[in-house]
């Protein structure tokens, strides 16, 4: 998976994580489509750990991928069946105060 943590002066921080597979693809839902550039979700591999600690300090998350969900499920950060299928592609943003 690849992690990129997005730091907003004055605004805390998104972490973006997508699956390896998914990177630099567009995928389409109707007349919605959703570019994962590695410009937004990064171009560097994270492992499990680095990913988990990243997203339970999070304030914002940006995910899309099974397995990306599935980590962020199971660190207790997303419940299931929370997210959205865009192509047929687990997608959840998570905005925590």
């Amino acid at each position: 998976m690849y992690l990129k943590i997005h730091r907003i002066q004055g605004k805390g921080e998104i972490v973006a994580v997508c699956d390896r597979e998914l990177l630099n693809r567009t995928l389409c839902h109707g007349n919605v489509e959703m570019c994962v550039s590695d410009k937004f979700y990064g171009n560097e591999e994270a492992d499990r750990e680095e990913i988990i600690e990243a997203l339970k300090s999070a304030g914002n998350i940006n995910l899309i991928g099974k397995k990306a969900v599935s980590v962020a499920i199971e660190c207790g950060v997303l419940s299931e069946g929370a997210y959205i299928l865009i192509d047929g592609i687990p997608h959840a943003q998570i905005y925590q105060a």
